[in-house]
């Protein structure tokens, strides 16, 4: 019982936090793109892609495996951790040569070269970062990491903005960044310490390396097929079309990847829990993934509905050059339900020790987003993108889905019957929108559109009472 309040508590925090997160983040990024344009905007998010691509490539998949052997074993932290940072400090290395070999290479201006090398400074803080919290998550704690969310992203706005009015240009601008990730990688560091107690310092235990090592081999091989799938849309753009699609482009895949954080949060607290699970209570992580998969249905129709339909108007908050952009966000946005739903069952795949199915499943999605993206990008730019990501979604989710009744005994007519109810009060809050928009601001129109759209949904008993009861006390309740 305990960990069940547990996972309510962190997934609620963290929701909270990451609510938080994302609506500074995307404020911010309204911004940005009506001051700079696509082309400037393109630069901006082409280095941070960059090195977010070759940031797995220091964590190697270590983090998900720390966690998973910390939540398993919370008396070996300490030396988990001092391990994984002796073998991330010259995967570090080689990384930031790698990035930097590569900027040279591709020929790219130097104001480009710039922006990667200081996003580089981000690449290495955000590893160790997320090392901590990754320790952090193994005790069943997520309080500090989101309050970390929120503060980091303050940071990013406070001295972006200051940057931007100011007239500094592009490279003070991502310096912003820059101050986040220092301030987070102390943070986090700061707390392991004083509350766990738990030293950061590298320790060399051979047996223990290679152990880690042969566990996070799956975890690093999903981790690059992963970030090499995400980010590798916006490098092809900048080859194939430039800067300007890349901008254009980051308005659809911005909104998505915002609302990334409802499932992140709430698979972010199920993971270790599942990983317990599957040792002492299979008949509780079905219910888990059956809950999981439930609420992130009812959560991302509505969105993608809401989307669909109000694209004009959303795209009205940026500036008339981000037109072209209405089209690549109504298709992106349909892939929001396979992305959703592809978080539990990636979490159940991992915590059950298939790691190894869930980095092949993985593989063939980024090799077919890199074929889709190399045939689309050129021919229908920005559009191409969106298809593609739309495509791969449901390929992940299809190779996914697969293997869940050969670990589990789960109910998928419940999950169907869930999707259905949804999918029918989402029409319903369609026609509320379809008749609302020309004479209601936008904001109003997406309130009334959620309250059509749950009431809808609780009338046909998609949710119950309880369930409403359950999320209000995840807040108030102190954990036993």
């Amino acid at each position: 019982m305990t960990k069940i309040i547990n996972i309510a508590k962190n997934t609620s925090y963290l929701t909270v936090a990451l609510i938080l997160q994302k609506v500074i983040s995307f404020t911010y990024f309204t911004v940005l793109a009506r001051n700079l344009g696509p082309e400037d905007l393109g630069k901006y998010y082409l280095a941070i892609s960059l090195t977010t691509i070759f940031a797995i490539f220091i964590d190697m998949g270590m983090v998900n495996a720390l966690t998973r052997e910390v939540a398993k074993s919370e008396n070996r932290a300490k030396d988990l951790l001092g391990n994984v940072l002796i073998i991330k400090l010259p995967l570090a290395i080689l990384s930031l040569a790698a990035v930097a070999i590569l900027v040279n290479v591709m020929g790219y201006p130097l104001i480009t070269k710039w922006l990667v090398y200081l996003s580089c400074i981000c690449m290495v803080l955000d590893s160790f970062t997320l090392t901590f919290f990754g320790v952090i998550r193994g005790f069943h704690n997520l309080k500090f990491e989101s309050i970390a969310s929120v503060i980091f992203q303050i940071i990013v706005m406070i001295l972006g903005l200051s940057a931007l009015y100011a007239g500094l240009g592009l490279l003070w601008i991502i310096s912003a960044l820059v101050a986040a990730s220092v301030f987070n990688f102390i943070y986090s560091g700061f707390i392991l310490w004083q509350k766990w107690k738990i030293k950061i310092i590298p320790i060399y235990n051979k047996d223990l390396i290679r152990f880690i090592i042969k566990l996070s081999i799956p975890f690093g091989l999903f981790a690059i097929f992963q970030r090499i799938y995400i980010y590798i849309d916006t490098v092809f753009l900048s080859i194939y079309a430039g800067d300007k699609y890349v901008g254009l482009y980051q308005i659809a895949f911005k909104i998505i990847f915002a609302l990334q954080f409802l499932p992140m949060a709430f698979t972010a607290s199920l993971y270790p829990a599942m990983s317990t699970y599957w040792l002492k209570n299979r008949q509780q992580l079905s219910i888990s993934f059956e809950r999981a998969m439930n609420y992130l249905i009812i959560i991302s129709l509505p969105i993608t509905f809401g989307v669909i339909f109000l694209a004009d108007k959303i795209i009205l908050i940026f500036k008339s050059g981000f037109v072209e952009a209405i089209l690549p966000m109504q298709i992106i946005i349909v892939s929001l339900l396979f992305i959703f739903i592809n978080f539990p069952i990636g979490s159940l795949l991992n915590a059950c020790d298939r790691q190894k199915i869930n980095t092949i499943n993985m593989a063939i999605v980024t090799a077919a987003s890199v074929l889709l993206n190399i045939i689309l990008i050129p021919r229908f730019q920005a559009v191409g993108a969106s298809i593609t990501v739309l495509v791969t979604n449901f390929l992940m989710f299809v190779l996914g889905i697969y293997w869940v009744p050969k670990i589990i005994k789960y109910r998928p007519l419940l999950i169907i019957k869930t999707f259905l109810k949804s999918l029918s009060a989402c029409f319903v809050m369609a026609a509320g929108l379809f008749y609302l928009k020309p004479y209601i601001n936008i904001f109003m129109v997406v309130i009334l559109g959620g309250i059509i759209y749950f009431i809808i949904l609780f009338l046909l008993k998609g949710f119950k009472k309880e369930d409403i009861i359950s999320v209000y006390n995840s807040f108030i309740k102190k954990s036993v």
